[in-house]
């Protein structure tokens, strides 16, 4: 076995993921917040995360906090903070699926 230490940050993160979605698989939870986990995958193992999380999603609702774009295609809706020319900040959400309709 190696010490955690020697892996790199996509193994350590991968390992992790591994443990946690075990568990997720086995014992549900309502939900489950993950905040840039993705940052240290790369593209290949992006889309494998994005493949099991999409699989976990039909028992677990899911709270992604992430910059990646990949990541963020996958979302059902996308929340996120936007400043305006006078610093005031405002939230927006967009749901993707009425934003696909609506472009049609």
């Amino acid at each position: 076995m190696k010490n955690l230490n020697a892996l790199s940050g996509g193994e350590r993160t991968l390992t992790s993921l591994a443990l946690l979605f075990a568990i997720l698989s086995v014992n549900p939870s309502p939900f489950c917040v993950l905040d840039e986990v993705d940052a240290a995958l790369d593209e290949a193992n992006t889309k494998l995360f994005l493949k099991i999380l999409s699989t976990l999603a039909a028992s677990t609702q899911f709270i992604v906090i992430t910059h990646n774009r990949d990541t963020m295609r996958t979302a059902d809706i996308l929340y996120g903070v936007t400043m305006d020319s006078e610093h005031v900040s405002k939230l927006l959400s967009l749901r993707l699926k009425e934003a696909e309709a609506a472009v049609k």
